[in-house]
């Protein structure tokens, strides 16, 4: 008897998993998973129980049979795995609280992925995750390590350059979200549009657009010089580009391009909601407490709808759709974070970039899109910059070097302040940063 797929999801206890739930029900007949296993920590039991038990009641609906598992030991769930998918928020929701409030005093913006709250969910995740691909070396060395883990681009970047891993597929809803606005933007069928995407996570731009194979750029483009049809994404406000700037870049913009291309408005915008509704942490802290309150109804045996509201819209799509392209060899074209190989020219061969690939059993193949458009080439680049410079400070625990790579982000007004907002962030996530606070000891 052929032996099952078993899938290892670290950060089980996600809001996010009933998503992936749904998806693996959806995609059964060509993806027949068998084991699925939810792995999280000790402070995330409750919700690891909650979730897994949505997840066995969404699979015994659907009446498939696929065994769940909860467990605390990441490494009973690795063993054997075929597939790995991280999802997993190193502090929780309290940490990303502090990345998003801490820097809006020193006049920065604090976000998730970005700015100053990109650098630091870095230097937490980073440690975590080369730890779980040095566990995959030993109990899964043949599994495929699919990263949800945010900043995905960083997190890629990192498993790439400290990691004896190379079956690593970092992915995002970003760009999955943005075919699917396009689509409602043409009134038409999420099948019959393509983009070609290059860039980097959360900086990925589309070069060209496709309707059943032909392009129409040109009407798109007309339609996102409307301030209504400029976000795709729940948790990012649109504000409308001018309409001399979207078409003179001609390119689709994804929605973070707001955080680089508009940073007083998003950085005001920050400020006041930060005194009103609260960070963006503090609003999905309450969505997520109404979500586990649904999860735990022993009636609820689906996604429930209000989980799109959460911004992880699309999520089992991506992750899904990927993961049984590479096991049933597609060859189908999909947007993923993975090394850059010379597809983009002005991205260094072994980094990770986000691009549109063909995807193959033995992985994505990058499609080769030459340089980036001039316009978008240096912002990218100094991105790239960032996200190296912080990999290396997170691995190594290097002050200087996490100082550095704050200095050169474009969301960050100078190194004085740089400093000022690492010092005061630094000491707040002190208890998940114990690499920047071990002892040194002096060896005569």
């Amino acid at each position: 008897m052929a032996k099952g797929i078993k899938i290892a999801t670290i950060g089980g206890g996600s809001s996010y998993t009933p998503e992936l739930v749904e998806g693996f029900i959806k995609r059964y007949d060509e993806f027949p998973l068998s084991e699925l296993w939810l792995v999280d920590v000790e402070t995330g039991k409750e919700k690891l129980e909650i979730v897994g038990n949505l997840a066995k009641r969404m699979i015994k609906e659907a009446g498939l049979p696929i065994d769940v598992h909860l467990t605390l030991d990441r490494r009973e769930a690795l063993k054997d795995a075929d597939f790995v998918t991280t999802q997993f928020r190193v502090g929780g929701l309290d940490a990303r609280a502090k990345d998003e409030r801490i820097p809006v005093k020193y006049g920065v913006l604090g976000q998730e992925t970005n700015g100053p709250g990109g650098l630091f969910k870095g230097l937490r995740t980073i440690p975590v995750i080369l730890g779980i691909t040095k566990d995959m070396e030993e109990l899964c060395p043949n599994a495929w390590l699919i990263n949800f883990t945010n900043p995905a681009g960083m997190v890629t970047e990192a498993v790439l350059r400290y990691s004896n891993i190379d079956r690593v597929v970092g992915l995002c809803n970003v760009p999955i979200g943005m075919e699917m606005g396009i689509a409602k933007l043409l009134d038409v069928d999420h099948s019959r549009i393509r983009i070609d995407f290059a860039g980097l996570n959360h900086m990925v731009y589309g070069l060209n657009v496709y309707l059943d194979g032909v392009s129409v750029k040109e009407e798109v483009i007309e339609k996102l010089s409307d301030p209504e049809n400029s976000s795709f994404v729940k948790n990012i406000d649109g504000m409308g580009w001018e309409p001399e700037f979207i078409q003179a870049l001609d390119a689709l913009t994804c929605p973070y391009h707001m955080y680089y291309y508009k940073s007083k408005e998003m950085l005001d915008k920050a400020i006041e909601s930060s005194k009103t509704e609260g960070t963006r942490a503090e609003v999905v802290q309450a969505l997520e407490k109404e979500l586990f309150e649904l999860y735990k109804n022993e009636n609820l045996n689906i996604k429930p709808p209000q989980l799109e509201e959460r911004g992880g819209a699309y999520y089992s799509d991506a992750a899904v759709r990927l993961i049984t392209s590479i096991y049933n060899d597609k060859r189908d074209i999909q947007p993923v974070n993975t090394m850059n190989r010379g597809a983009i020219a002005s991205i260094p061969a072994e980094s990770a970039v986000e691009v549109s690939c063909v995807i193959t059993k033995d992985g994505p193949v990058p499609l080769t899109v030459g340089d980036l458009p001039v316009a978008a080439r240096g912002l990218v680049q100094q991105i790239k910059s960032f996200e190296r410079i912080s990999a290396e400070a997170a691995v190594t625990g290097d002050y200087n070097k996490a100082v550095l790579a704050l200095t050169i982000n474009p969301l960050t007004p100078s190194d004085k302040i740089a400093k000022e907002i690492i010092d005061e962030m630094m000491e707040a996530h002190k208890a998940h940063l114990p690499q920047f606070f071990q002892e040194t000891v002096s060896v005569n």
